[in-house]
């Protein structure tokens, strides 16, 4: 992969090394280090996973100091078994110990969603469905979430709301419930780059909506099985599908044979569990 660009993942590092050294700097280090003391570390997985992160996790170190070596073993987007080496640190102690909480904290999440990601990718193959993830991340955080989400296999949907037209049931609450409305108004104000999509929560909807011209893309949120393979059909192929709501890695597979194009789902960026990433001691 691509890593996104430091001037992008400065900032966050920087707030996180801010928040955590507080005014006085990590005093547990600087009471037990020697002056000049040299650390061997390596950043370890404990549980099986995909990593995504590894940029953040060098920046945690190398913006305490310069002169820290990062060598990458395993790059973003590869798997790991428990006991891999993702990547070695060596360098001042200070400088390691200093920036080990942010640079676990930023790789262990991110590596959660690419694992959580992956999880789903794997479960749908062989069908024509793309996992996606969506706008529920975490404030300050979504172009990385977005980024750990590619390294697991998948793709983003919309980063801002700027990016595109999405007809939510309160935009067409707001064209007084009129989805032909609520279609004629996005068209007449999207420029002729910016894809249409509707969220349509039953057939009688998405009917209604492909009387009216049709959009780029059909939202069909919560929807059955049963209406999903129905709403693929009525589609016939004059728009991309977009299956949303109760989407698992139990459930994934069958919502993506119905024939939707698209798995929009939420909890791989808003609710995802962490993967177990250690800083371990090696010897120089």
């Amino acid at each position: 992969m691509t890593p996104l660009p430091d001037l992008m993942l400065e900032p966050l590092v920087r707030a996180g090394l801010l928040e955590d050294l507080g005014c006085g700097g990590d005093i547990t280090t600087d009471a037990l280090a020697a002056p000049g003391q040299v650390l061997h570390t390596a950043l370890v997985a404990r549980q099986p996973g995909v990593v995504a992160g590894l940029s953040l996790a060098r920046l945690a170190f190398t913006l305490l100091d310069s002169s820290v070596r990062f060598t990458v073993d395993r790059p973003d987007g590869s798997p790991v078994a428990p006991g891999d080496r993702i990547a070695r640190v060596s360098g001042p102690a200070a400088a390691i110990l200093g920036g080990e909480r942010v640079a676990l904290n930023f790789l262990s999440h991110l590596c959660g969603i690419a694992t959580a990601t992956a999880g789903i990718v794997q479960a749908i193959s062989g069908t024509r469905a793309r996992v996606c993830c969506t706008r529920k991340t975490l404030p300050g955080l979504r172009a990385i979430q977005k980024y750990a989400v590619r390294a697991g296999g998948g793709a983003n949907h919309r980063f801002r709301l700027d990016d595109a037209i999405l007809i939510k049931d309160n935009h067409i609450a707001l064209a007084g419930g009129d989805v032909a409305r609520a279609l004629a108004a996005a068209r007449a104000r999207a420029g002729h780059l910016v894809s249409i999509e509707l969220e349509v929560d039953t057939l009688d909807q998405l009917a209604q909506a492909l009387g009216a011209g049709g959009a780029d893309v059909f939202l069909l949120d919560n929807m059955t099985l049963p209406q999903l393979r129905e709403a693929v059909a009525m589609v016939d192929g004059r728009a991309l599908t977009d299956a949303s709501g109760g989407i698992t890695p139990d459930t994934a597979a069958d919502i993506a044979r119905t024939g939707v194009d698209i798995l929009s789902v939420g909890w791989l960026t808003h609710t995802v569990r962490a993967l177990d990433i250690g800083l371990d001691y090696e010897e120089g």
